[in-house]
């Protein structure tokens, strides 16, 4: 078994960007936009700003009260979108109850669009035309690449079919002929799906919801989830301390596919600029 190393390898995407930045001595700006006080989401958000900082990205930062409805939100995205000083759009999710999280994705500009999730640039994702990778998918991508682990010819094995996680991975899977199969809470028999996986992607939100049984010797295992046990603490998906014997590579819980998300981000924002710059 051998872990990979997600703090590791999104330094060294974020040193990337940070270095392709200062070398064309430009500034992209990301904009994040945060409703609520849900603290998970304000934690997310100041780990961006950070490395927005470390990236030489400006970042600008909208935090807005629980009480906002959809037509100022969606009043802010637009003066964010004719804004040309500002390359990116973010706006966290969840939002609250009262506001479309379709007609927030919907608005944002899909050239501002740095999570990957309008309409037009998930269309680019599944027919190859992409220019903006979703975060955490193209992070997960990414750990494969620095690994020098190949998914052709593979079959990988993805539990979990969110617009967020789910559906892009298996979308970047197959366009590196990776034979992709999706399972969810419907699937019959998900112990014998996950077996068939050469890799296998967890993505469901259930903490240890992977259990050794349902890991085939010598699997890749990417743990996407990011769950608290009974502890407090952090864990992912899968039962890493009973799964990581068996298998060939494994990302831990923190540590693991959590901070490619941000790099990707960063990544995403140098894009955003070099598209609305006409540089790409």
């Amino acid at each position: 078994m051998q872990i990979i190393d997600g703090k590791a390898v999104s330094l060294a995407v974020k040193t990337d960007v940070r270095d392709a930045i200062a070398k064309a001595g430009i500034e992209p700006c990301l904009a994040v936009i945060l409703v609520g006080n849900d603290p998970a989401s304000r934690v997310y958000v100041n780990n961006k700003k950070k490395a927005c900082a470390f990236c030489g990205i400006r970042s600008l930062e909208y935090a807005l009260p629980e009480e906002t409805t959809q037509e100022e939100l969606l009043d802010l995205i637009d003066k964010l979108n004719r804004d040309p000083a500002v390359n990116g759009i973010l706006c966290q999710l969840p939002v609250p109850g009262q506001i479309s999280e379709k007609e927030v994705i919907a608005k944002i500009d899909p050239k501002k669009d740095v999570d990957c999730f309008h309409n037009e640039n998930v269309g680019r994702l599944w027919t190859g035309s992409y220019r903006i990778l979703p975060c955490t998918p193209a992070g997960v991508m990414a750990l494969l690449d620095h690994y020098h682990i190949d998914p052709a010819g593979k079959h990988c094995v993805i539990v979990g079919r969110s617009n967020i996680v789910g559906k892009p991975m298996a979308a970047l899977m197959l366009a590196r002929n990776a034979t992709v199969t999706i399972c969810h809470s419907h699937t019959a028999d998900l112990k014998a799906q996950c077996l068939q996986a050469d890799i296998l992607v967890a993505a469901v939100g259930k903490a240890k919801f992977i259990t050794a049984d349902m890991v085939k010797d010598g699997a890749v295992v990417l743990d996407v989830g990011i769950n608290r046990n009974d502890d407090g603490k952090l864990c992912g998906d899968v039962d890493f301390e009973k799964v990581k014997d068996k298998v060939s590579w494994i990302t831990p819980v923190p540590g693991g596919c959590g901070p490619m998300t941000i790099a990707v981000l960063m990544q995403n924002t140098l894009t955003a600029y070099k598209i609305q710059t006409k540089t790409l």
